[in-house]
């Protein structure tokens, strides 16, 4: 065959494709089980930041059964649901877009547990929607359902310096002490408002200076997940 033909050079690219493509998925089949792990081990250090508790990744998984003692799934009438998926393996947005196609009866809603200090805390999942993608975290709850002890968030693809300000202390920071529940124990939840919250706004925090939408994808965040565990402490 005559190596300066296009029909040499067409096979050429052809095997040298095939070639790479073998190698890519060898290299990502054996990264896999690596790759889960390290999503794992992220997904407890969150949940442990909820609550206060910073742990290095050779020592997460320690901390994380010692710290979270219960692992909890309810329905969307605040039932413990019991057998089935784990509470951890529970996908939030899988089940929160449930509800737009009407499932709601088929939805299933993570509850964490931890036992700090001699005290108990609720720790819930949040999601929803910034600016350029979804936003994320966990909530901890004190041991009276309604006093917020900690907060954690991350995000996707914000702005640095603009919405991916979520992801700062000085952010989270502000909704401990805050309460979703008003003195007449109806569900109001956090409002993150614009301009900023008034000192005795225990319902409310500073909105982040020129991330408007992103402020307001975290109220939205807050107030639609955490509807969803409310029957569940109004049970208890």
């Amino acid at each position: 065959m005559n190596k300066d033909s296009n029909k040499a050079t067409f096979l050429f690219s052809t095997v040298l494709v095939v070639i790479i493509a073998v190698l890519l998925s060898i290299t990502a089949i054996s990264l896999a089980p690596y790759q889960a792990k390290n999503i794992r081990i992220e997904k407890m250090k969150n949940i442990l930041t909820s609550v206060d508790i910073h742990a290095e990744t050779a020592e997460t998984e320690q901390l994380y059964t010692q710290y979270i003692t219960q692992q909890i799934v309810l329905n969307n009438k605040g039932e413990e649901v019991k057998g089935g998926v784990a509470a951890f393996d529970i996908d939030l947005k899988k089940e929160l877009d449930k509800a737009k196609t009407g499932k709601t009866d088929e939805q299933l809603f993570p509850l964490f547990i931890c036992n700090k200090e001699g005290k108990k805390y609720y720790i819930i999942p949040v999601r929803g929607k910034g600016l350029w993608g979804p936003i994320w975290g966990y909530l901890s709850l004190e041991p009276d359902k309604n006093t917020i002890y900690g907060a954690s968030f991350g995000h996707k693809s914000e702005t640095p310096g603009l919405g991916a300000e979520i992801e700062t202390e000085k952010f989270q920071h502000q909704f401990i002490g805050k309460t979703i529940f008003d003195e007449s124990g109806n569900f109001v939840s956090v409002t993150v408002i614009k301009g900023g919250a008034s000192p005795n706004d225990t319902h409310g925090v500073d909105a982040i200076s020129g991330a408007t939408i992103t402020s307001k994808g975290v109220s939205e965040m807050f107030k639609r997940t955490l509807s969803n565990y409310i029957p569940y402490f109004k049970s208890r």
